[in-house]
């Protein structure tokens, strides 16, 4: 049986057609199927959480990156799953590692394929992520993006960066991994399972999901040339700057001087620290 489990929010414009077409594909198949709709927040986590407590094992996301999330986090057994992805969110960068068209044309790995073993990030009760997760800046641009639309205005992208710079100074924490203890002001603390993040930007981009191993990319906090460094982000160059720093590691610990929100492929939660480890040959997936 085939669940899969569809963020509404999602499926606007072009996309608006997809379930049709998804149901009409697997009719044709004559497999065995059930569409299951989130009709509010934390309805795919639900949906995932109950149907594997039940013995379920395949499960489709459809949605973008924040979906596969919430449903990767809420299995109760990754590693007796089977999982897939429909790429119909904004941004889609897992979609990009995994090598998984965006839309229809995805279904023909779930129909046709094998899975194969796929890494992803264990972050303690709750929390799994398959891309990327981290703190810092991004997250701040993140943040004022939704503490907008909480209070019923519209911020784009770019205006929430400007916002950003402005007041956003650095964030001090300390990172334990591969038994050394540092401590440093950083504009962007990434753990990557995946190689992009925020709809391309391509933060890590040697990384592989399927190697064993996480990427740690910590980035200080500029005194001055903050856009230089942000410009050489958006080209996928940050990595030659001198401000950036990549850690190859399978496990790490990082704790703000403060109380942070960190982000999971996306999503945001306040947390006291983050404690990331990869979990490799356990979760299987369909993909390119």
């Amino acid at each position: 049986m085939l669940n899969f489990l569809v963020n509404p929010h999602a499926l606007h414009g072009g996309n608006a057609t997809l379930i049709d077409k998804i149901e009409k594909r697997l009719k044709e198949s004559g497999v065995q199927y059930h569409i299951f709709k989130s009709e509010h927040e934390g309805g795919i986590g639900k949906y995932a959480r109950s149907l594997s407590a039940a013995g379920q094992t395949k499960f489709i996301a459809v949605g973008g990156d924040g979906t596969l999330n919430e449903m990767l986090s809420n299995l109760v057994e990754p590693s007796a799953c089977e999982i897939g992805l429909i790429p119909a969110g904004t941004g889609n960068d897992f979609a990009a590692a995994a090598g998984i068209p965006k839309g229809i044309k995805a279904l023909k790995y779930i129909l046709e394929g094998e899975s194969s073993y796929v890494d992803y990030i264990e972050c303690g009760p709750g929390h799994r992520s398959i891309n990327i997760v981290g703190l810092g800046m991004d997250v701040d641009i993140l943040q004022r993006r939704l503490n907008a639309q909480a209070a019923g205005k519209k911020m784009s992208y770019y205006a929430a960066l400007r916002a950003s710079l402005k007041e956003y100074k650095g964030l001090k924490i300390s990172v334990t991994v591969n038994g050394e203890t540092r401590e440093c002001n950083t504009m962007i603390a990434a753990v990557c399972n995946g190689s992009q993040f925020g709809g391309g930007l391509r933060i890590c981009p040697m990384a592989k999901i399927t190697d064993g191993k996480l990427g740690l990319v910590l980035v200080d906090y500029p005194e001055k040339h903050i856009l230089r460094e942000l410009f050489a982000l958006l080209r996928g160059k940050l990595l030659k700057r001198k401000i950036a720093h990549y850690i190859e590691c399978t496990e790490v610990h990082i704790v703000p001087e403060t109380l942070q929100s960190i982000q999971y492929d996306g999503e945001i939660y306040p947390s006291g620290s983050l404690h990331a480890r990869v979990i490799s040959g356990k979760l299987r997936m369909f993909r390119g």
